[in-house]
């Protein structure tokens, strides 16, 4: 394993401080940049994550060309809140209606390839209770001052918020310590050195995204540093530290569903690689068990591993953006 690569790809958000240093690199490059919220029933979060972004990253320095997002669906005001702001609101299901609509957060991210103009695009959950626009440098900032970095992950301390006004200090990242570190462990210990593989921020250039699946789903995180480490190795890959996130709570429940999408996502990757050999196909019901007026209840969902392929290979996108996209290197 290479220790090494931790200490020449991970930073502090700070050193990215100077955002005219920024502004003045992506104008030399040539370059746009886009940011992506993927969005369902985030009405709590998502006005204050735009108008920061938009005040801070588009007004004061214009780091940022577009405010995009993509919403699954969204019951609550998520979808009016965000046109009230002028944000550019897509639904999911409208966008490449010839390939058809599934729910998740993998498919907004594929069809964002589709929508944004960026040549570095950048995604941020939009649940997010402390935004401040170094979520979005501090994740810009490495793509644009070291050229062999084309992807960025994000990692931070995650308290949970646990009510109206209480946090606990630690907390989340279970499904990674419990599940993705593990597997990374065992099969590619390398990997072990991308601190928090399964946040939800990250940010990359468009030659990259385009030309890697995206799975519909809580996978997308996972397979999204398998296929970039297969296709252009670790060294293309930098972390970034934001510090502090926090996040809404999800139950073990929701956890458990989230382990099986991960779980099984790794599986097609280590079976596409060689590495295993499955000798019968794996079942997509995640099977848990409920206690309902004492009888002892199945609760079976049915969480298929459906991937979207890489976005350069759909005739739209080719009609759009060309063979490769705009000012990649």
């Amino acid at each position: 394993m290479n220790k090494s690569w931790v200490a020449s790809h991970t930073f502090h958000y700070s050193r990215f401080g100077d955002l005219a240093h920024l502004v003045e690199k992506k104008r030399e490059k040539g370059l746009k940049i886009s940011l992506c919220l993927p969005t369902l029933n985030e009405a709590k979060t998502i006005a204050k994550e735009i108008i920061i972004m938009k005040s801070e990253l588009m007004t004061r320095y214009p780091l940022l060309d577009e405010i995009v997002v993509i919403d699954s669906g969204s019951t609550d005001d998520t979808v009016k809140i965000a046109e009230s702001f002028d944000a550019k609101v897509y639904l999911a299901d409208e966008l490449l209606p010839e390939h058809g609509a599934y729910k998740g957060k993998g498919e907004n991210l594929w069809k964002a390839l589709y929508i944004t103009t960026g040549d570095i695009i950048v995604y941020l959950d939009a649940d997010i209770k402390n935004i401040h626009h170094r979520f979005c440098y501090g994740l810009v900032g490495p793509l644009l001052l070291y050229d062999h970095i084309k992807y960025t992950k994000a990692f931070y301390d995650r308290p949970i918020a646990i009510g109206k006004s209480k946090i606990r200090p630690t907390g989340g990242g279970r499904v990674t310590e419990l599940v993705i570190r593990p597997l990374f462990s065992l099969f590619f210990p390398e990997l072990t050195q991308i601190l928090q593989p399964l946040s939800g921020e990250y940010a990359g250039y468009r030659e990259v995204f385009e030309k890697i699946p995206f799975p519909i789903g809580y996978g997308v995180e996972t397979s999204m540093i398998l296929d970039i480490c297969e296709k252009w190795g670790l060294d293309v890959i930098a972390q970034v530290d934001l510090e502090r996130r926090i996040h809404r709570n999800q139950d073990t429940k929701a956890l458990g569903r989230m382990s099986f999408v991960v779980i099984k996502t790794f599986l097609k990757r280590l079976e596409n690689l060689g590495i295993i050999e499955l000798k019968k196909d794996i079942y997509d019901q995640m099977i848990q068990y409920q206690l309902v007026k004492n009888d002892i209840t199945p609760d079976v969902v049915k969480m298929a591993g459906i991937e979207r392929p890489p976005m350069a290979s759909i005739p739209e996108y080719r009609e759009k953006f060309g063979p490769s996209a705009p000012n990649a290197s």
